[in-house]
């Protein structure tokens, strides 16, 4: 298979517990011809263990077999697979309320969510749930599949009515680029393969759309972000005098010979040479891993950024974010957690939480202060010394937190800078 584009998409799905999202990615793997001939026999084998007439297409998705015998479907399950077109990984998530935290992870750094929605049931308490985490995570592209319209007649009527359900609560939400389809992920109505059935809907099939996305404007190109991983210094006969600073662009374009920043310290310098791999560049992008030296000779250790002169971000100790509480233990305000921004690592503590969020009403709860799994709210933060912050509506990459828990290393809470 010869792949003209080697942009990869990675894209979230989420769904009430009965809305078909096994299905529909069974079938778009299925239909896409992404499958492997030995799973295609398990499942097959499987299926008609189970008394299925054909095959389940669900079965492909629940791949843990623990989790195939309960019949449910838990935790976050990727899947990869290609098109000619573009490469693709799914973020599986679970869609019940006790699974907010695995959606949230999933859908990190997905650049479009699938949201199901049953066409006999319409838009639901978690279906709201669902599109304000990905309003939350600021995801660029939200398509909205409309399934099971085998069991409303493929009805045009209720295909519109629920577009309006959905437009009414939704436009209390930043979101930019929203597309409905209305499938049958069961019989692969407009999946894969354009319906006959539903020969009013002239928009693309889920797989086109998945395809022909125009990601590339998703990253900012704007601001010049390069938080420091390592300081490389080879000493071999080749590099005696070879100082670079190695890691991954998180947004901006560098180039050789521009002028830059490092922060904290605000020394400034010139990029002398942008290395990717063995290959000498010049000019380096998000989300291009590098090595990059200056024409100066001054300190950079991991946790510094390097920015752009005139382009910097926000030096800050104290700051407020939208966090989403993971661990199974309830926050303790005031207690020294492990805070982690790029590649940069202290200690910081939550200084006060503001308000949280019901995120089936999006009412702000005052009252309420307590922390738990979960549960999102907006917090301050306070850390030992200044974070280069932007704010993560601009930036995904440099406007996210992690909260580790100290004694037990878990991840405790992941954030969303304001």
């Amino acid at each position: 298979m010869q792949i003209e584009n080697n942009q990869l998409l990675r894209f979230t799905t989420a769904g009430s517990v009965d809305d078909g999202k096994s299905t529909l990615i069974g079938r778009l793997l299925y239909d896409s011809k992404s499958i492997f001939e030995d799973q295609l026999e398990s499942v097959s084998a499987t299926s008609a263990k189970k008394g299925h007439k054909g095959v389940d297409l669900a079965l492909f998705t629940d791949g843990l077999r623990d989790e195939r015998e309960q019949g449910i479907t838990i935790d976050v399950a990727y899947r990869y697979f290609t098109t000619p077109k573009r490469k693709f990984i799914i973020a599986d998530t679970p869609g019940h309320i006790q699974y907010t935290r695995n959606m949230i992870t999933g859908a990190s750094t997905a650049n479009a969510a699938v949201i199901l929605i049953d066409a006999r049931h319409g838009v639901i308490e978690q279906t709201k749930r669902h599109s304000f985490i990905a309003s939350l995570l600021n995801i660029p592209h939200l398509i909205v599949c409309i399934n099971k319209m085998d069991l409303v007649e493929y009805s045009e009527e209720r295909f519109n009515q629920i577009i309006g359900q959905f437009e009414e609560f939704s436009s209390k939400l930043l979101m930019k680029d929203v597309r409905f389809i209305p499938i049958s992920a069961l019989d692969g109505d407009n999946v894969v393969n354009r319906s006959e059935n539903m020969v009013w809907y002239q928009g693309g099939t889920l797989l086109n759309i998945l395809e022909t996305l125009h990601i590339s404007s998703d990253i900012n190109k704007i601001d010049a972000r390069f938080p420091v991983q390592t300081v490389l210094r080879p000493q071999s006969e080749e590099h005696r005098d070879y100082r670079g600073y190695a890691g991954r662009v998180a947004s901006g374009i560098y180039r050789v010979g521009d002028e830059v920043a490092v922060l904290p310290s605000g020394f400034t310098s010139k990029i002398r040479s942008i290395n990717s791999g063995e290959t000498e560049v010049e000019e380096a992008y998000a989300p291009m891993s590098i090595a990059m030296t200056l024409e100066d000779d001054i300190d950079v250790s991991r946790g510094d950024m390097i920015v752009r002169l005139n382009n910097q971000p926000e030096a800050s100790q104290e700051f407020d974010v939208m966090l989403c509480w993971l661990g199974d233990a309830a926050a303790r305000p005031r207690v020294k957690y492990t805070l982690k921004h790029t590649s940069n690592e202290q200690r910081a503590m939550i200084k006060e939480v503001i308000y949280k969020v019901d995120i089936n009403s999006y009412d702000r709860l005052t009252e309420d202060k307590e922390l738990n799994m979960n549960d999102i709210a907006r917090v301050k933060i306070r850390c030992t010394r200044p974070l280069m912050l932007d704010s993560y509506r601009d930036n995904r990459n440099t406007g996210s937190i992690i909260l580790i828990e100290e004694n037990t290393n878990a991840t405790v809470a992941a954030g969303m800078v304001v």
